[in-house]
């Protein structure tokens, strides 16, 4: 099952916007220095702050399987592929949702 991973918001001073949304939220740096913020009680989504990707959901499944699943289902319901440059070996699948706004579909498993 598809769930959210990752909020990741773009930022032009990532640190700042990290303190803010950390101190707003409740949320812990994911480890020292970093800008994955964490909920404290390990529920709910992480928050990244990013100076050079623009905001966007990430999607977490468990397997490449469920990954091709989701991005089919998502798809049919209305979801399209987005024209990406991807690297290489990546776990993610970048699809635009109805009214535009992209998100990836992250496959956070083994395989």
């Amino acid at each position: 099952m598809v769930r959210i991973d990752t909020v990741v918001i773009n930022a032009t001073d990532a640190r700042r916007a990290a303190e803010f949304w950390g101190r707003a939220l409740g949320y812990a740096p994911r480890s020292e220095g970093s800008l994955t913020l964490v909920p404290a009680d390990g529920d709910g989504p992480a928050v990244n702050l990013d100076e050079t990707d623009q905001t966007h959901l990430d999607l977490r499944v468990a397997s490449a399987a469920e990954q091709q699943a989701e991005v089919d289902r998502l798809i049919g319901l209305g979801a399209q592929r987005v024209d990406w440059e991807y690297p290489d070996g990546a776990n993610f699948v970048v699809l635009a949702d109805t009214e535009g706004n992209v998100f990836c579909v992250v496959n956070a498993g083994d395989g």
